[in-house]
């Protein structure tokens, strides 16, 4: 463990170097993320200003909005490799160069390229929490402060577990574009109260695509709302399942691996 965590920061050091070089791309980069995660909150802020939906009020939907930037962050500072896997690493082979190094393969795939300028997701939605919870009169504990903590990690993890088990179909299938693309979107839900959805959308965002449990359900908890509120302890365990499925197939995708001889 310790190797690795040496190993990720020299990794992460690196790329920081080699991304900021390029001074004028990184900071187009940027500008463009922060942009974009503006609008979207414009957008909440414009839609639901005077709206109740579902028995949550205006100032619970920007907490959960917020709350929903801090996994999505995480995974999207990670998320480059893990979209890109098998167009770059299978059908070019560079797969080939990551089972020559003695570290594990998964380690180098997730951690050889970082999208730094999503870091200020993460940033901008603990902003909003704060925003949101000064409005709502929410006094915030340091058991509060550890579960914020604890499940915008869990978040993270279960959407990066989530996005990497559909990057393993790549092992079986090649495509350059994988299968990610219909799920992508699919993080939005995520933004809003799951009790506006019909039941069967429910089911699917809480125990097929957890997506629920990396946002939703912990807000909930976070706001002490009443509603569901027994999911948000199951935020761990859904994230340790998530990854174990994850790691059983990465292996399996791995002992399949054909490699290009390119």
């Amino acid at each position: 463990m310790r190797r690795h965590l040496q190993l990720f920061f020299q990794y992460f050091l690196q790329y920081f170097k080699v991304r900021v070089s390029y001074r004028a791309d990184f900071l187009i980069g940027l500008a463009t993320s922060i942009a974009a995660s503006l609008f979207a909150f414009a957008f909440v802020l414009i839609l639901f200003r005077r709206a109740h939906i579902a028995g949550w009020n205006f100032w619970e939907i920007i907490f959960l909005f917020g709350f929903s930037m801090i996994p999505f962050g995480i995974f999207n500072v990670l998320s480059l490799n893990i979209y890109e896997f098998g167009g770059i690493y299978i059908m070019e082979g560079k797969f080939d160069r990551v089972l020559l190094r003695p570290v594990s393969s998964l380690f180098q795939v997730l951690f050889e390229a970082f999208r730094i300028e999503s870091f200020h997701e993460v940033i901008t939605g603990t902003i909003i929490v704060a925003w949101a919870s000064g409005h709502l009169q929410h006094h915030w504990n340091a058991l509060d402060i550890v579960l914020l903590i604890l499940f915008g990690l869990c978040g993270g993890v279960i959407y990066i577990s989530f996005f990497l088990l559909l990057s393993t179909v790549s092992f079986w299938f090649e495509d350059r574009m994988g299968v990610h693309p219909p799920f992508w979107n699919m993080i939005a839900f995520g933004r809003y109260p799951l009790s506006i959805y019909s039941g069967y959308i429910q089911f699917l965002l809480s125990w097929i695509i957890p997506f629920g449990f990396a946002s939703f359900y912990p807000a909930v908890r976070l706001l002490h709302r009443s509603e569901l509120r027994s999911y948000a302890p199951l935020a761990p365990l859904v994230t340790a399942a998530m990854l174990g499925i994850t790691l059983f197939a990465w292996s399996r995708g791995v002992r399949h691996y054909s490699s290009t001889g390119s």
